[in-house]
């Protein structure tokens, strides 16, 4: 096949590529250019997609005889990624920036853009693996679950899968990938992974946002709508979250409080007791699913449910009730909040995921 290597400039993607390279495939690596600050510098395991990694990648595709470009996808990412992220805090949920990021950049736009190229595939260095189901091509979690990655790939539908090569994700531990990214003679095969949001290298979110939607005193207050604090913008804040509250008035019991919800409208950010984080149903408009539907959605479905990349799966079911999918733990889960992504699974395999619209408490408001 014709294939585009997504090469990041690190390990993962560079092994990715040599092996989709020995396989036979006609390769061509490609390193997206996601910022317009022309000094956009890596700080050791901060950051991605800079400058350094550029030079990195090309060092690679030149070790593996493969030709080498960068493309400039910075006003897509901008609109795509980084404003969307700014206006889901604006709105009062959580985001998640690598999902949209695989959603619209690396298997949206990225991709249509191979595809007019004339290539057949897009190969990355994602941990997840391809598997051919009784109905189609399915997607399912790699050998190496500390480093599986299928929960940010689950925003991907059929027709994306189709067309993606995912040459680690049998490979049984990361640090096989390391040893054969030495032996190869790759300069990445001791690099830190990156980590963090990729656009806030300096991990300051909060300050970031300050500067991108300003600040804006408003009040905390409890489940009883009594004030116990304030803040400068209710965006600062995530549900489940306990430091830099900064609350006047100690809690009744004297323990700590935690985010239960934040809205925007008022500039008001509600907290509570940490059992009051417990929620017992999920539910988003903005689902898709990852190869076929399940067999009767509009009927409940065993599955396992999953609310962040590295989070233990829940037993759970399922249901696409009057246009949401709606999704009922067996046990409550704790700090879901609107923004974030639920991705959920049968076994091993992804069956599809949604962007959580709203959450029903466990817990009483008495409470």
């Amino acid at each position: 096949m014709r294939v585009l290597a997504a090469m990041s400039g690190g390990v993962d993607s560079a092994v990715a590529a040599a092996r989709a390279v020995e396989a036979g495939h006609e390769v061509v690596g490609v390193h997206l250019a996601l910022s317009r600050a022309g000094g956009t510098l890596r700080t050791g395991s901060r950051g991605c997609c800079t400058i350094e990694d550029a030079m990195d990648a090309r060092r690679v595709a030149d070790r593996l005889g493969i030709p080498f470009y960068v493309w400039d996808f910075s006003e897509r990412f901008r609109d795509d990624v980084i404003e969307d992220f700014v206006s889901e805090y604006r709105a009062g949920r959580t985001p998640n920036p690598c999902m949209r990021c695989n959603e619209r950049i690396k298997f949206a736009a990225l991709l249509e853009r191979a595809l007019e190229l004339g290539f057949d595939a897009v190969c990355t260095g994602h941990y997840a693996i391809l598997r051919d189901g009784e109905n189609g091509l399915e997607l399912h979690r790699s050998s190496e679950e500390a480093k599986d990655q299928s929960y940010v790939l689950g925003v991907l539908t059929a027709d994306q899968l189709a067309h993606c090569l995912f040459p680690l994700g049998e490979t049984p531990s990361k640090a096989l990938v390391r040893a054969e990214a030495e032996a190869r003679g790759l300069a990445v095969a001791s690099k830190p992974d990156s980590y963090d949001i990729c656009f806030i290298p300096d991990g300051d979110t909060r300050g970031w946002l300050a500067e991108k939607v300003g600040t804006a005193p408003g009040e905390i207050v409890d489940r009883s709508g009594a004030v116990v604090g304030s803040h400068d913008g209710a965006h600062a804040f995530t549900v489940g979250q306990r430091k830099g509250l900064r609350l006047g008035v100690p809690a009744p019991d004297g323990k700590p409080r935690f985010v239960l919800e934040v809205r925007p409208v008022s500039n008001t950010v509600v907290v509570g007791p940490r059992e009051a984080l417990a929620i017992a149903e999920l539910a988003g408009a903005r689902f898709t699913w990852a190869g076929t539907a399940p067999d009767a959605p509009h009927e409940e479905f065993a599955c396992d449910v999953q609310v962040r990349a590295h989070a233990d799966p829940v037993p759970a079911v399922a249901v696409v009730r009057d246009g949401e999918l709606v999704i009922r733990p067996d046990e409550p889960l704790h700090g879901v909040a609107p923004g974030q992504t639920a991705v959920v699974y049968a076994g091993t395999r992804v069956l599809g995921q949604c962007t959580i619209d709203r959450t029903v408490s466990a817990v009483p408001a008495a409470v």
